[in-house]
């Protein structure tokens, strides 16, 4: 019976490994550190799988002729199903697509800043001290819209609200009271998505 010559491509593990050593240090290693990190035997054969990278979109040269990430080197995968919070189902086999969080999270890059939250004014709607606010810079908002505010010459995220009165914001804590402005109520933006960490 003939040997067959097929040899499994390694690249999604050599690329795991690469995104692993770039989540920690922030660069690409050199070849000499490739070397021993990916168990090449040979600077060309660490060089022909970087091309292979690059071919298919995970990597790139710079200016100086680096190596650095492209885009898709941060894609992650998605399950092909949701988890239900309920009743347990069973674990996917298959990744349905890939996306970038921070292409998934943010729209307008040059109009969006990140804040944030200080308090537990806004709990109720699911936003908690220490969490991040992806904020969209906007002039205008709807009410109903989470915002950030700047109300009497001091930032807050609430919900913007609108009656007789005027607009006003609207705490998502029973513990804290309508905020009504003595002068001028000024939007900063609105909140767009939200980032939290668990510890």
């Amino acid at each position: 019976m003939r040997k067959s010559n097929y040899k499994p491509n390694k690249d999604p593990e050599y690329l795991a490994r690469l995104q692993a050593y770039y989540a920690e240090h922030r660069v690409i290693p050199s070849y000499a550190r490739l070397l021993g990190l990916l168990g090449f035997a040979s600077k060309a054969a660490i060089k022909r799988m970087l091309e292979r990278l690059e071919a298919a979109g995970m990597l790139m040269r710079t200016p100086d002729g680096d190596w650095a990430p492209d885009d898709p080197f941060f894609e992650r995968n998605i399950a092909s199903q949701p988890v239900p919070a309920g009743v347990p189902v069973p674990v996917p086999d298959e990744y349905c697509e890939q996306v970038m969080l921070d292409r998934f999270l943010i729209e307008k890059p040059a109009q969006t800043v990140l804040v944030r939250v200080k308090g537990e004014s806004m709990i109720n709607a699911g936003i908690h001290s220490g969490d991040l606010a992806i904020v969209e810079r906007r002039l205008h908002a709807d009410p109903g819209e989470l915002v950030v505010a700047i109300i009497d010459d001091e930032f807050t995220l609430k919900t913007l609200g609108h009656d007789r009165g005027g607009f006003h914001l609207i705490p998502a804590n029973p513990d804290f009271s309508i905020i009504r402005p003595q002068g001028k109520l000024e939007l900063f933006g609105v909140v767009v998505g939200l980032v939290r960490k668990y510890p």
